[in-house]
């Protein structure tokens, strides 16, 4: 998924806004084209209380113990924070949210997003909603990716014991003969039906193994075209020289390279356990060299263009207005099918329809599940939009505007 929510403010650009701003992100009359006065007004009460961090931690305390009492409160989430930030509990509840976003240009990613399954079973069920959702994809362009993440297909013990070596037994190796079945079921049904597919970043201990599995799946389907999407976390320091490593390695090979482009969304866990197991931190020094690298990469992707594929999942605004002012600089036109913009459902309105209604390919991340198992990805959306410097009070600041406008309209 896109990275942890970026204070669109926190990183000045080198040059006059004036520069770069071929779209505007100000345009609150487009980015909330889409939603009815009454939805905009529910909107903006969410954001209203996200503001307040102790009231979202007290919250979620309730939330959490109400679902393990198993008290009558689902209605309520799904009026309220799943609403905001989820396309329903399948695929068919989702297919509303897809026409929303088509009648606005907007792309579809159905992302399965049920987490902290650990059975053989569960791996299983993962892969066959995930199977759906490409073959949803297939049938039009409103959802032009997939989306899946290999903890969602394996247990992240066997994924840390491939990365650091050790010798597996028996059951372990049946184990992970299971688990590259299952990535190369997904990616040989997305070639097949002619569907682009990331794989999500996850930590750093599981992720040289995932990078292994991406890139094997790219040299096995990405000779004709990109389908296999690897995900680049530039928070971490070493991602700028990957880029350029696995670039080489596909000149080399003659494959496709699908990158999609994240800041990164582990900051906090990777540094708490790099600082307890006494490792070198995996994470840039600072925001302006995560800043720095990000916007490198999408200079270096731009200049690889005849091999490289780029989806920018980022919140951050400058990046974006940054990729727009390169593509205009190198003439990339801005439908070119191998440049994507994705934010989350829910988030970013701004960005998401101001860049489509100027003829950019953009996409929503739109996370689907049963209510208590998406429960964790909606605990983090609350997190991150109180804790982030600026970000909820940036999306109540959009959306007070634009209830402002529409008063001043009638």
């Amino acid at each position: 998924m896109p990275e942890t929510v970026q204070n669109p403010s926190e990183t000045k650009p080198a040059v006059a806004d004036r520069d770069f701003r071929s779209v505007s992100f100000e345009d609150t009359s487009i980015a909330f084209s889409t939603q009815s006065d009454f939805k905009l007004r529910k909107t903006y009460w969410l954001f209203a209380l996200m503001n307040k961090g102790w009231l979202v931690n007290l919250g979620t305390f309730f939330i959490k113990i109400a679902l393990r009492l198993h008290l009558p409160i689902k209605i309520l989430i799904k009026n309220t924070i799943f609403g905001q930030f989820c396309g329903g509990e399948s695929i068919p509840d989702a297919e509303k949210t897809i026409r929303t976003l088509h009648n606005a240009h907007v792309g579809t990613i159905l992302d399965y997003s049920v987490e902290g399954e650990e059975t053989e079973k569960s791996f299983d069920d993962t892969t066959l909603e995930i199977l759906r959702t490409i073959e949803r994809a297939s049938e039009s362009s409103d959802i032009p990716f997939s989306v899946f993440k290999i903890t969602g297909l394996a247990s992240t013990d066997l994924l840390e014991a491939v990365q650091i070596g050790d010798s597996l037994n028996k059951a372990q190796k049946a184990e992970f003969d299971r688990v590259l079945k299952r990535v190369d079921s997904l990616c040989r049904r997305a070639h097949e039906r002619n569907v682009r597919i990331f794989i999500d970043a996850e930590e750093s201990w599981i992720q040289d193994t995932i990078d292994t599995l991406a890139y094997e799946m790219m040299d096995r389907y990405n000779h004709e075209r990109p389908v296999v999407y690897n995900t680049y976390q530039m928070y971490r320091w070493e991602s700028m020289e990957h880029l350029r490593r696995d670039t080489a390695e596909a000149r080399a090979k003659g494959y496709y390279l699908g990158v999609k482009l994240v800041r990164g969304a582990y900051l906090e866990k990777e540094r708490l356990r790099a600082h307890e197991e006494e490792y070198q931190d995996p994470i840039q020094p600072t925001k302006e060299n995560t800043d720095r690298d990000f916007n490198a990469a999408i200079d270096y992707c731009l200049e690889n263009r005849d091999i490289v594929s780029i989806c920018l999942g980022t919140h951050n605004e400058y990046s974006c207005q940054y990729c727009l002012q390169q593509m205009k600089r190198m003439g990339i036109v801005p439908n070119d099918e191998h440049i994507y913009f994705a934010q989350l459902l829910g988030m970013s309105d701004n960005i998401s329809y101001n860049l489509a209604n100027a003829g950019y390919n953009v996409a929503k991340y739109v996370p689907y599940g049963p209510v208590e198992a998406v429960m964790p990805y909606l605990f983090r959306r609350a997190d991150e939009n109180k804790s982030i410097a600026g970000q909820s009070s940036r999306e109540f600041k959009l959306v007070s505007n634009e209830l402002k406008r529409r008063k001043e309209c009638n």
